[in-house]
C-alpha cells in the first residue's frame, strides 16, 4: 500500500500547499487541511471512484479546505480499493470515517464496528453493472449459470449479482464467484479468466467506450445504489462541527455539479484516470446528494434485510440507530 499524504499549513500569512499523487495501489494519493494545532483532525478513508465524485469536487476546489478551516479543523485522507478495505482501516483505528457503497457498511456495522451513517453521497443504477467480454456469447443472466464471475466480495457488487440471479431462480451458488477488487478485474476479463465482472464506475464507462466489453445488465429497476458516508459515532459526537463541515463540502460540491458538471467533470477527471468527456458522461449516470430520505433510508433497509436472509451478514442492523440525519439537518 502506498501512501502519499500532502500537508495543507494555513498560517496568518500564507497557505502552503503540497499535493501528493499516487498509483492504483490499496492505497493511494492523499493531503491534510491544517489551520490549527488544536483542532481535531477527521482522518477520510476514501476510494477513487466516481461514485464519490463530490467528495472529490470538494477536495479538489478547495471546499473541504475552505469548509475545515472555518471549524478549526484538519484532515486526512488516504485512498483505498474498495468499501471492505475501508472498513479495515475503520476497523484497525486509522480511520474516523469513510464513503462506500451500502453493503459494505451494513456489514462493517454487524460486526459491531460503532459506526453511524451521517450522510447520502449518490445514487444511480447504471453505476454498477455486469460485465462481459464484447464478442461473448453469454446474452443474458440467465446464461451465467455455471459461469465464472469474478467481483470484489463485500462489495454492493455482490448483492446485485444475486439479485440479478434471484430473478432468473438461480444463487451465487450457482455460479463460480472469484472474488477480485475492482482495478483487476478487467485484465481478468480481457484475458479470458473469467466469463463476466461485476463492476462499477469508471470502469464500466471506459470498458465499453473502448470496446473491451458491454454491458450485460446493470442495476435499473433492480438496484438503487446508494453511497454513503460513515463515521466513527464517538468521533462525530465529540466533533459534531467537523461533521457538519464534511457535509457542508459535499453540499457546495453537490451545487456545482448541478449548475455546471462541465466544471466539475474537469476538476476530478484525472482522479478517476478518465478523460474529461467521459467524466461528463459518467456523472450523468448518478443524482447526488447528501440528504438522507424515506427511499434512500428504505433501500439500505432493503439491502440489509437481504443480506441478513441471504446469510451475507449473520448479525441484524438496527437501522433507526444506524442512520443518523441529525447532521444533515444542521448541515442545511
Amino acid at each position: 500500500m502506498k501512501k502519499f499524504i500532502a500537508v495543507f499549513m494555513i498560517s496568518v500569512l500564507a497557505v502552503l500547499t503540497l499535493v501528493g499523487c499516487g498509483t492504483d495501489d490499496d492505497s493511494t494519493s492523499g493531503k491534510t487541511e491544517n489551520n490549527s494545532e488544536s483542532g481535531a483532525v477527521l482522518r477520510i478513508a476514501a476510494q477513487p471512484y466516481p461514485l464519490y465524485t463530490p467528495v472529490y469536487v470538494a477536495q479538489e476546489l478547495g471546499y473541504l479546505q475552505e469548509e475545515f478551516e472555518a471549524v478549526g479543523a484538519t484532515y486526512e485522507w488516504q485512498e483505498f480499493k474498495s468499501g471492505p478495505l475501508v472498513n479495515e482501516a475503520v476497523a484497525a483505528g486509522e480511520a474516523d470515517l469513510g464513503f462506500m457503497a451500502d453493503l459494505p457498511a451494513i456489514i462493517a456495522k454487524s460486526t459491531g464496528q460503532p459506526i453511524e451513517i451521517v450522510s447520502n453521497i449518490a445514487y444511480g443504477e447504471k453505476g454498477l453493472a455486469v460485465l462481459v467480454k464484447a464478442d461473448s456469447t453469454v446474452k443474458s443472466i440467465a446464461d451465467l449459470k455455471g459461469k465464472k464471475i469474478a467481483y470484489a466480495t463485500g462489495s454492493y457488487a455482490q448483492h446485485l449479482l444475486a439479485l440479478l440471479l434471484s430473478n432468473e431462480d438461480l444463487t451465487l451458488d450457482d455460479v463460480q464467484t472469484i472474488n477480485l477488487g475492482a482495478s483487476d478485474q478487467p485484465a481478468a476479463l480481457a484475458n479470458g479468466e473469467v466469463d463476466a465482472i461485476v463492476i462499477w464506475e469508471q470502469y464500466i464507462s471506459k470498458l465499453t467506450s473502448d470496446g473491451t466489453a458491454k454491458v450485460l445488465a446493470d442495476g435499473t429497476g433492480v438496484k438503487r445504489g446508494n453511497m454513503i458516508t460513515y463515521v466513527v459515532s464517538d468521533y462525530a459526537k465529540a466533533n459534531p462541527d467537523v461533521i457538519k463541515a464534511y457535509i457542508r463540502a459535499l453540499n457546495r460540491a453537490d451545487e456545482l455539479l448541478a449548475s455546471d458538471p462541465d466544471k466539475a467533470a474537469e476538476a476530478v477527471a484525472a482522479d478517476f484516470g478518465v478523460d474529461t468527456k467521459l467524466m461528463r458522461k459518467i456523472i450523468s449516470n448518478f443524482t447526488y446528494s447528501t440528504e438522507l430520505t424515506a427511499e434512500d433510508i428504505a433501500e439500505i433497509t432493503k439491502v440489509k434485510d437481504f443480506s441478513l436472509d441471504a446469510g451475507i451478514i449473520s448479525k441484524d442492523v438496527d437501522i433507526n440507530s444506524f442512520i443518523n440525519t441529525e447532521y444533515v439537518k444542521a448541515a442545511e
